[in-house]
């Protein structure tokens, strides 16, 4: 059995909302198969697409689109046809889009941050997060710098699943397990955080929903409730929302270990005689 397989049950889960981030469709890391698997589980009322979906930064250089990439914009039209509200956030990477922000197609709307309420009447602010990436905001040169190192690790990434996979093995990040090392890249992480955070704070929100930084996490800073969606590059993880305003946090490996083990206890129980 594939991971595509583990990860795709038979039936949708009825949830209330997702949120997705930094999908990076148009570059070679992007996880879209994973992700079309993953749209395709559940019956949601809507989506938050949390910027970074299309790389306009990695386009501008070259296109590289394969059919796995239209498939994922395929589903969420699919979705947004059969009545899910698909927001779009937009990004760094797709910013382009900032200029058509507040445009509405059908079911579809483009904007640079939202509001949304919970089941239970907490109020998040819905934004990317590059607003409060000092990097991105003031140093546009090392960001593109930054950028092209981040796509080394991925590459190394790349070639270390396709091998994990030929050898039975499920997915796992080295990117992400460098970040959490990296003394620099963990102090970055968490002054974007309190930045974010504060600004939560300042605006009168109950918490936050971001991206940006391809570190997914879910906990309380102070006064308001942190989350991050990651992304469907090096983590593939996302956000949910149950219909009673729970937020669970989505991750591709717990998933697929999780899968592994009821089919292993399947085959077990197949295999005992029957008394």
């Amino acid at each position: 059995m594939t991971s595509a397989q583990l990860a795709t049950p038979s039936r949708k889960q009825r949830v209330r909302t997702l949120w997705i981030s930094d999908v990076h469709l148009g570059t070679r890391d992007c996880q879209a198969e994973h992700l079309a698997a993953f749209l395709k589980r559940y019956q949601t009322d809507r989506i938050y697409l949390v910027g970074d979906i299309i790389d306009g930064w990695k386009l501008r250089s070259g296109v590289y689109w394969p059919q796995a990439h239209s498939n994922v914009i395929r589903r969420l039209l699919t979705m947004s046809k059969r009545g899910t509200e698909v927001i779009y956030v937009t990004g760094n990477h797709d910013e382009f889009l900032r200029r058509y922000s507040s445009l509405m197609l059908g079911n579809i709307q483009l904007v640079d941050e939202a509001e949304h309420v919970t089941a239970d009447g907490r109020r998040l602010l819905v934004i990317h997060g590059d607003q409060f990436d000092v990097i991105t905001r003031y140093h546009r040169w090392l960001a593109f710098l930054g950028d092209s190192a981040y796509e080394f690790t991925l590459t190394l990434n790349r070639w270390l699943n396709y091998w994990r996979s030929r050898y039975g093995y499920g997915y796992w990040s080295l990117s992400a397990y460098l970040k959490h090392k990296v003394k620099s890249a963990v102090s970055f992480i968490s002054d974007f955080e309190e930045a974010i955070a504060h600004e939560c704070v300042k605006r009168g929100f109950n918490g936050v929903v971001c991206g940006h930084i391809h570190h997914a996490e879910i906990r309380p800073m102070g006064e308001v409730e942190y989350m991050n969606c990651g992304d469907w590059v090096e983590s593939c993880t996302a956000l949910i929302e149950h219909l009673d305003g729970s937020i669970e946090l989505y991750r591709l490996a717990d998933d697929q270990a999780q899968q592994a083990r009821v089919q292993q206890a399947q085959d077990i129980a197949a295999a005992e005689p029957v008394a």
